[in-house]
């Protein structure tokens, strides 16, 4: 992995030297967009249309329109300028519990590693959080923008959690169609409540795989092979009409499928026994 920023874990008078890594990765299919007449992939070029010319990486800057069509430059060695502590440490505010948090804040994982030197102080810091079982809560300058993130323990490393700010959540007022009224009867209530215990599991993320994505794959390697694309028969999904009834179905088939799921479990957890043959004499 490459290392995408290196610094210090800050809490106190206490600093953690810590190099960052990119924790997650997008494995989405991707493709390039061509021409189809010959082919050829598509480029997409930076073109000036004042200057007619395309512009070189080294001659693009940034730029915030403070009015119309006025701009303001901002160089590299401008945000160096810009008097924050978060830009060289992770500077931690407040430790919280994690149930706190809705999932809805948080953004993008990171890995931390120790630092040069820093083993000591890293393996302070993550074995007292995991044993006062909190997480921090701490902001940061990563690519010229002020982040607040959530430190937490992940198996043998400290993980970095970037997270939006209040005002970049947008208020579920905003939707109109939530602004209806409608009665909920006991009995859907309690099979409602019984369905979703019936689908109610321990949380084991490897179940979860992206199955459109490997049947994507699929057609593209049956593509490259030449093989004729068969098209599988969708199920038929006719419209909900009663919700009772929609709720009864759902709870049997929930059960079915929950039934072959542990018999499934039980049949490769079970190994075969061999008999032990005694050899005479």
């Amino acid at each position: 992995m490459r290392t995408l920023w290196k610094g210090a874990i800050s809490f106190g008078l206490v600093h953690v030297p810590v190099k960052m890594y990119t924790a997650t990765e997008d494995k989405d299919v991707k493709f390039n967009y061509l021409h189809e007449k010959c082919k050829t992939p598509i480029k997409y070029e930076r073109i000036c249309p004042t200057c007619d010319t395309t512009v070189p990486p080294e001659e693009i800057v940034r730029g915030y329109e403070y009015e119309k069509g006025r701009y303001v430059i901002l160089r590299d060695e401008d945000f160096e300028k810009l008097p924050l502590e978060t830009a060289r440490s992770i500077d931690i505010i407040d430790f919280v519990e994690l149930e706190e948090i809705d999932p809805i804040y948080f953004d993008k994982s990171y890995y931390l590693a120790p630092g040069d030197g820093g083993q000591k102080a890293y393996e302070l810091l993550k074995s007292a959080m995991k044993e006062a079982n909190k997480i921090a809560i701490a902001k940061v300058v990563i690519r010229s923008k002020e982040a607040i993130v959530a430190l937490r323990v992940y198996k043998d490393a400290i993980l970095m959690a970037t997270m939006h700010y209040p005002d970049e959540i947008r208020s579920v007022d905003l939707m109109p169609e939530l602004n209806y009224q409608v009665k909920i009867n006991e009995t859907e209530r309690k099979m409602a409540l019984q369905l979703i215990g019936s689908l109610s599991e321990h949380f084991h993320p490897e179940k979860y795989t992206n199955e459109y994505r490997q049947a994507l794959l699929d057609l593209i390697q049956a593509k490259i092979a030449g093989e004729e694309i068969e098209v599988a028969p969708r199920p038929e999904t006719g419209k909900v009409v009663d919700l009772m009834e929609a709720l009864k179905e759902s709870i049997e088939l929930a059960k079915t499928e929950k039934e072959r799921r542990q018999a499934q479990k039980e049949q490769t957890e079970e190994k075969p026994r061999k008999k032990r043959v005694r050899k005479t004499s």
